[in-house]
């Protein structure tokens, strides 16, 4: 029988209780790299599951691809002009995945360089694009998150979207040669459309020492209001896993490297057209 919605709002309360007593008497863990899971499941995940659910109805599909348990390196194309994709991904992943996993997102420096966007991008499970850290989580056996593209790929104009920029030098497939790890290739429809870039105003993003500074059909023009993302269908699909157990001893050879992440990207990006071919109408239903 379903849940009446008072018993639904028992439940919130109670377990908004639960939540507030275990902060409050430190019962709760973060691992070495800050990650919190308690605040992550009890907070960041409701707000980002609004947005993935209800504002972008998102589809997810291919989620049996990504391993049960065990390391894997989830690559996906980047797009938004803010980076809500890895967000979005992050959270849809653990929400559809049947053993409820994790993805620890590998972000740029300038991400943490940023207070507040850094406590939160440590406290979600994030941590700095480098191979250290990214070897040292997918060595614990943990799903680790990377878009290569980085800044060309978010901070790319409308006009181009879709089309994957470079992977720069395939340092994500050396780490997960090292580790023997597999690659999930992952596709993303929907991210080009929330802030469609139609410019970037290059002297006043070297004023603001940013990598770039936009300007969409709704900002700067509407204020604070243009940060409102545009309501876009999105379209996740993972994709069959390649491994790599077996280029262990190759994970120095540029030749080795350098194809391997050109088939990452090629799969990533065939998929993208399959997923456009599906989704004929950007703000469809």
């Amino acid at each position: 029988m379903p849940d009446r919605p008072r018993d639904q709002w028992d439940r919130r309360v109670a377990g908004g209780l639960a939540f507030l007593r275990r902060r409050l008497s430190g019962e709760y863990e973060v691992d070495e790299f800050g990650f919190d899971p308690d605040l992550t499941d009890a907070v960041f995940h409701p707000l980002l599951r609004l947005l993935y659910r209800d504002w972008f109805r998102t589809e997810v599909s291919g989620v049996e691809h990504v391993p049960v348990d065990g390391p894997a390196l989830v690559v996906g194309n980047h797009s938004g002009t803010v980076a809500l994709d890895a967000l979005i991904l992050s959270a849809a992943l653990h929400d559809k995945h049947p053993a409820r996993r994790y993805l620890r997102l590998l972000g740029a420096d300038l991400v943490f360089r940023m207070p507040v966007v850094s406590e939160i991008a440590r406290k979600t499970g994030g941590t700095v694009a480098c191979n250290p850290d990214a070897e040292r989580l997918l060595g614990g056996g943990d799903l680790v998150g990377v878009f290569p593209e980085g800044f060309k790929g978010i901070g790319k104009l409308y006009a181009d979207r879709y089309k994957l920029q470079r992977f720069g030098r395939g340092g994500f497939v050396s780490a997960a040669l090292r580790t023997g790890t597999p690659i999930v290739p992952v596709a993303i429809v929907g991210g080009e459309e929330i802030y469609p870039m139609l410019a970037d105003i290059k002297p006043l993003a070297r004023l603001l020492k940013l990598p770039y500074f936009p300007v969409t059909p709704t900002f700067p023009l509407l204020g604070p209001l243009g940060m409102v993302p545009l309501p876009s269908k999105w379209l996740i699909e993972f994709c069959p896993p390649i491994p790599t157990a077996h280029l262990t001893d190759s994970a120095d050879d540029p030749l080795v490297v350098f194809n391997l992440a050109d088939q990452v990207r090629e799969t990533i990006q065939q998929t993208l057209h399959t997923l456009l071919e599906r989704r004929p109408d950007p703000f469809g239903p």
